[in-house]
């Protein structure tokens, strides 16, 4: 008995279940619309959720796989050059359910031919869409965004520290993934972005079908650990946003969404870097008076994205967008540097040498009201990297010293800013280690010295006075120690002295 049931539990998956490629569409529906078959039911890794998990599957093109998953037979269709004009439209559309077909790549021998014709028919239809054909019937565009769905919205695998289940892996160190059916999705989403920026697409159609559900499913694919597939969805979003202003408040606050997930939960997105690249670009054509709604973009979102561990991954399309806002409008350079002494590093020396370098191309936009107002607790912390031991923190913080605009503001704020820093100064020439930070200590030092030489000495003279009152406390205390250590010892001689009695 027990032979038998391990020989049933073990029984081989048949071929239709397990040895053809997926659709995505192959839940069918009967007329009343309960699911006749769920034999293709993608499941969603859980911490890979995506919007097509949660919205309903697009129906199934003609021709497609049936119950049993099988393959139909792709017939050869002629080229659009070879058929009349007005014959166009229906052939576009046979061949839009050609391609609306899913393969399973995991095997490139498997039915080769298949892909092999869907391939060079996504791009005959790209062709016609670049050459401009004529304008698509709003059933076709209906068909073309269904198909395009069809193949680009689908579940992400799992990362790779999901796989070995180690959470504290570096996100930097990571190796690339590159999906294997990538010669079809290429071709797909260069197919998407001949349709949206070509002149014969009407946005007033488009829109019914590029809604802000198609929007939210394209925005989870930028999770994808493919750069490739992220470099086209960049392209391709930053081209909905331009045409298509309807969606341009709810793209953003989309965007704001994904940032507060990875911000405060997961601190894991690959696409963070794209997402700011996008950003970038629609700052720089922000209307001024700023509205209120971007400002408190800067401030709950892209100032925070400063906190997480992988920051430098994106840093420098997030050093943009924020350089950006204050030169949009100069009154916010006191926010944002606050901003940034709110989430600087105190152990992670590399993100420390970022934030120097964020801070010096701020500053370059910063005017003299904006920077008396933050000057203090700002250079509070830059006396502290002055005297860091990681000398590439010590060296970087000394280079600000080498822009112009930053020493105009120093020296006109000189009579508050010289008291800070003095100190740490003088330690790093009296024993900083690395000789390049005591080169560049000196040349600040000097400069100091030639801007203002009565005040350089009365700092001196403060910084003397200090470190010999600091000097005499400390020799006050080892003498307390001593009288301490000698009553100790006293008291501990004449107990000994009792037992010995």
């Amino acid at each position: 008995m027990f032979n038998k049931i391990m020989k049933r539990g073990g029984r081989k998956v048949p071929k239709s279940e397990g040895n053809e490629p997926t659709v995505f569409s192959s839940a069918y529906r009967s007329a009343g619309g309960s699911v006749v078959s769920a034999s293709n039911v993608t499941v969603n890794h859980a911490s890979r959720p995506t919007a097509a998990a949660a919205s309903p599957q697009p129906q199934t093109p003609l021709g497609s796989a049936g119950v049993t998953g099988v393959i139909p037979p792709i017939e050869n269709l002629p080229l659009f050059r070879d058929v009349p004009v007005p014959e166009r439209q229906t052939l576009f559309l046979r061949k839009l359910q050609i391609c609306s077909i899913v393969f399973e790549f995991s095997d490139s021998l498997k039915f080769a031919r298949e892909k092999e014709t869907k391939r060079q028919t996504l791009v005959e239809l790209v062709d016609f869409i670049h050459s401009g054909s004529g304008r698509l019937s709003e059933a076709v565009q209906e068909e073309l965004i269904r198909m395009i769905g069809n193949n680009i919205f689908r579940c992400l695998p799992p990362t790779s520290h999901e796989n070995t289940g180690s959470e504290n892996a570096d996100p930097e160190e990571e190796e690339s993934y590159l999906d294997p059916a990538w010669p079809h999705l290429q071709i797909v989403y260069e197919l998407l972005l001949r349709y949206v920026v070509s002149s014969d697409t009407d946005t007033k159609i488009a829109k019914r079908y590029i809604d802000h559900s198609f929007v939210l499913r394209l925005l989870d694919l930028f999770d994808s650990e493919d750069p490739r597939e992220r470099e086209y969805l960049k392209t391709i979003l930053h081209r909905i946003y331009g045409k298509f202003m309807v969606h341009r408040p709810f793209i953003r606050k989309a965007i704001n969404n994904i940032f507060y997930r990875f911000i405060f939960e997961t601190e894991r997105h690959s696409g963070i870097g794209e997402l700011l690249e996008i950003l970038g670009s629609i700052i720089n054509g922000f209307a001024l008076p700023m509205k209120e709604e971007h400002k408190l973009f800067l401030v709950r979102a892209l100032i925070p994205l400063h906190k997480p561990k992988g920051m430098a991954a994106y840093h420098q399309q997030l050093s943009y967008c924020i350089t950006q806002f204050v030169e949009k409008d100069f009154k916010l350079a006191d926010t944002v540097i606050r901003g940034l002494l709110k989430y600087w590093p105190v152990t992670n020396c590399q993100k420390e040498v970022l934030f120097l370098g964020e801070l010096e191309e701020i500053l370059e936009a910063t005017q003299s009201a904006e920077f008396q107002r933050c000057m203090v607790p700002l250079f509070k912390q830059i006396g502290r990297c002055l005297n860091s031991s990681h000398f590439q923190v010590a060296e970087r913080a000394l280079f600000l010293w080498n822009n112009d605009h930053i020493v105009s503001l120093i020296a006109q704020n000189r009579n508050i800013i010289f008291p800070i820093i003095f100190d740490a100064l003088e330690k790093n020439m009296q024993g900083h280690w690395n000789q390049a930070v005591h080169g560049l200590t000196a040349n600040v030092r000097k400069m100091f010295l030639d801007m203002d030489s009565e005040l350089f000495e009365e700092c001196q003279q403060k910084y003397i006075d200090k470190e010999a009152k600091a000097k005499s406390q400390e020799e006050h205390r080892q003498m307390a120690w001593r009288r301490l250590e000698a009553v100790v010892a006293a008291k501990s001689s004449a107990e000994d002295m009792v037992l010995v009695n």
